[in-house]
């Protein structure tokens, strides 16, 4: 962003942004011009999952009984997630699933950070193709953690027929289908996405506004101070619409295993 900021600045950039502005160029230092597989959005991927490998790793090298403070952060992080999401939704056989719900919470949570942090200001999930790979993985663990409950038959009982009367089923059917097995990892991925994606817009229009604006005409010049400092208000909500859609990503997937493993619709 503030890359994006510089250029505008110099009357080198157009106004507004556009949704090519997602479309990074490569960061490899050979065939930047034909190749777009690593940018910096598949970088902070990486980066992501390496500092979540190294960081809980490193806090449970040498785990203590009374807790180091990264151990404690670490033991938080999973003590929040296990009892307020894993055990709360799905009850006690929720603390098997709590690692992957772990996983995921920190994961989204991290990427998602990666909005309002300088020199990154963009999130992977502003990119659809990110939360529709997390939204596949939770579909798969839902229908896996089913069928291994009650089996295929039982799973798919419980998840396309209602206890309705007979001669609405063959309307409900369709639609317990296209809810369960279509909607629910649609919804999942599109969620996550249009929040992070509209934030970054958001962020965008406001930053590069100011300095159209102060481009544009010096009497502007005083709003464009206001559309900066709302570029500040809004990074303090963008950082609760972080938290709060990963928290949300995790607490559904939560709700799906639920639903896949109670015995009855």
């Amino acid at each position: 962003m503030f890359g994006q900021a510089n250029v505008l600045a110099q009357g080198e950039a157009a106004f507004p942004p556009s949704v090519e502005d997602f479309y990074l160029p490569s960061i490899l230092p050979w065939g930047a011009e034909n190749s777009y597989w690593f940018t910096k959005i598949t970088a902070m991927v990486w980066l992501a999952v390496g500092v979540l490998i190294i960081f809980f790793l490193a806090t449970y090298r040498k785990p203590q009984l009374v807790p180091t403070k990264k151990q404690w952060i670490a033991e938080s992080i999973y003590g929040f997630v296990r009892n307020n999401i894993a055990v709360d939704m799905i009850g006690h056989a929720g603390v098997r699933f709590a690692p992957y719900f772990t996983t995921l919470f920190c994961f989204i949570l991290l990427t998602n950070f990666f909005a309002i942090v300088p020199l990154f200001q963009i999130s992977p999930n502003s990119h659809i193709a990110f939360p529709a790979f997390l939204a596949v993985i939770s579909y798969v663990l839902f229908i896996y953690a089913g069928i291994k409950h009650h089996g295929a038959g039982k799973f798919i009982k419980n998840s396309l027929i209602p206890p309705a009367p007979w001669y609405i089923l063959p309307l409900l059917i369709p639609i317990e289908f296209f809810s369960t097995f279509l909607v629910r990892p649609f919804s999942l991925a599109v969620r996550l996405f249009a929040n992070m994606f509209a934030g970054h817009m958001l962020l965008l229009v406001f930053t590069l506004g100011g300095f159209a604006m102060l481009n544009a005409n010096a009497w502007l010049a005083p709003v464009s101070v206001l559309s900066w400092v709302m570029t500040i208000a809004l990074t303090f909500l963008e950082f609760l619409v972080i938290c709060l859609q990963a928290y949300v990503f995790t607490v559904l997937t939560a709700s799906y295993v639920q639903g896949a493993l109670a015995d009855e619709h």
